[in-house]
């Protein structure tokens, strides 16, 4: 059964919303006969299992990696939680078994109401930019911000009306600048894939971290893997050599112990017991929503694999490179048709999802469809493992490209700016119109890519700020519309002063539609 539910806020209690929906629409009800007794519209705990078991299988928010002890379980929370009762009236603190034992449902489903504001709008961003970025794109060339005269004369080169310009050799980029756009282009790419307008109630970006984007992309080894500076955030020795040995069985044993019957499922026993440890997994919280946003995405493979790649590279480099180590394990334990059986009753591959998914993906609250989320995302990962845990090339590139740009000379053209001193300056001759027609075609991609620029530039105050966005309206005014095709949209950059301006308003229009005073009569 297909999910209707799209990517957004709260997508977790939406999908234990359908599922109570979809269960109670399609599970068929039966009259059923006990103790001497007929009980209408009711249905046995194997029954209900059964069903739910393959409701949950066919639904690709889910799929068929989840197994019936799973379903038991979720038909134990239903229970709880009043979805369904014995034939008695009975639940909450009832058991369910899968037996026969006779269930019904209550006349109401309580389905779990969505919080009235989400905890991000607390949140005090220090950036508009931080909290809706759109996609910048491909960024070429960065132009000046003039005005309408000034823009008049740079354009008047083609027809010969300027005679000179000059070279302007840049500054180095900051490191603040460069994490500033690292975030900014992430957070645009993170965006467009989940086919949001916003990332509210997805993805906090105060939790973003450009310094942690920056170190996974540019510090690894040859296999992919991230390598870790300081030396105290490795994995202990013994647990590496643990992994190893598993890893490449029956190859890769360092651990200079005798081999003996069993002697596998003790190595694996130590490698879990490690990894269930820590009281946050190797997702983190933070990242929970937007890591269950991805869920919906995994049947289309190629976008499925592309937002795991880039939701991955935002993990601190610690918990990204336990993260791969960890799924590259179990994925070659998986297929490795020479490994002893490490468990008498289950295979190897759903061994290794039920031993580490709570390690890789759990809420903080612990939601109802936790153990299912991580399931389905595990299974995903372990399948895709060395694409979602490479280093995405397409946001890479496109940052790479970017920052480039921002690193090469400049050319600056007489009366674009009055401030530059000439004594740093190399004067050069006119330029062809034919010369003129390749930058010609970029342009407007450049001038996006300026307004973006200045919309995230923190050091500039807010006066100025508006001030040259009000210049690059009347300039460019069609490439302005683009950007804030609404009122609202363009309000929202400045939330604060755009409501005290909203009240302001107010305050003068209450006032001018006072009645006038009456006038003293002239009559004596």
């Amino acid at each position: 059964m297909e999910s209707r539910i799209t990517p957004g806020p709260y997508r977790a209690t939406k999908l234990w919303n359908e599922i109570i929906e979809l269960f109670r629409a399609g599970m068929p009800l039966k009259k059923h006969r006990l103790h001497f007794r007929t009980y209408d519209r009711c249905f046995t705990a194997a029954q209900g299992i059964d069903w739910l078991h393959e409701l949950l299988r066919s639904n690709h928010n889910f799929g068929p990696e989840v197994t019936r002890y799973q379903t038991v379980q979720l038909l134990k929370k239903f229970l709880k939680n009043h979805v369904i009762e014995d034939v008695k009236g009975r639940w909450g603190k009832e058991d369910l078994e899968d037996n026969n034992r006779l269930y019904r449902f209550p006349h109401s489903s309580p389905l779990k109401p969505y919080p009235k504001k989400s905890r991000y709008l607390n949140s005090k961003f220090s950036n508009w930019s931080d909290y809706d970025v759109p996609n910048p794109g491909p960024v070429l060339v960065r132009p000046i911000i003039l005005n309408s005269e000034l823009w008049h004369k740079r354009h008047s080169i083609a027809i010969g009306e300027v005679a000179e310009c000059r070279i302007v050799r840049r500054e180095e980029v900051s490191q603040a600048t460069v994490e500033g756009i690292w975030k900014s282009m992430t957070l645009a790419h993170l965006q467009k894939i989940l086919g949001l307008a916003t990332l509210e109630g997805v993805l906090d970006p105060k939790h973003l971290n450009p310094k942690y984007i920056i170190y996974n992309v540019h510090h690894v080894n040859k296999q992919g893997v991230v390598f870790l500076e300081n030396k105290l955030d490795e994995l202990p020795h013994w647990v590496l050599s643990a992994m190893r040995c598993l890893a490449n069985w029956p190859n890769g044993s360092e651990l200079n112990q005798p081999m003996y019957p069993g002697f596998e499922r003790d190595v694996f026993k130590t490698i879990a017991d490690y990894f269930h440890k820590p009281k946050e997994p190797l997702l983190t919280f933070e990242f929970y929503e937007l890591f269950i946003n991805t869920l919906g995405l995994l049947q289309q493979q190629r976008i499925g694999i592309e937002a795991l790649q880039v939701c991955c590279l935002l993990l601190p480099p610690e918990n990204r490179r336990r993260l791969q180590l960890l799924i590259r394990m179990m994925a070659r334990i998986a297929l490795n048709v020479e490994m002893p059986p490490l468990h008498d009753a289950i295979a190897s591959r759903t061994l290794m999802i039920q031993t580490f998914s709570r390690c890789i993906l759990r809420s903080e609250d612990e939601v109802d469809l936790d153990e299912l989320f991580a399931t389905r995302l595990v299974s995903f990962m372990m399948d895709h493992y060395q694409d979602i845990l490479g280093v995405p090339e397409h946001l890479q590139s496109a940052v790479e490209e970017h920052l480039a740009h921002l690193r090469r000379v400049q050319i600056k053209y007489a009366g674009a700016d009055a401030d530059a001193t000439l004594s740093s300056c190399t004067f050069c001759h006119q330029i062809s119109s034919e010369d003129f027609k390749e930058p010609q075609r970029n342009i407007q991609t450049a001038l996006t890519a300026q307004l973006e620029e200045m919309i995230i530039d923190k050091s500039m105050s807010f006066k100025v700020k508006k001030k040259k966005l009000k210049q690059f309206q009347k300039a460019y005014p069609e490439i302005y519309k683009n950007r804030f095709p609404t009122t609202e949209s363009e309000t929202m950059l400045f939330p604060e002063k755009s409501k005290l301006k909203t009240h302001l308003m107010f305050f003068t229009m209450k006032k001018s539609f006072q009645p006038f005073p009456r006038t003293r009569s002239f009559r004596m």
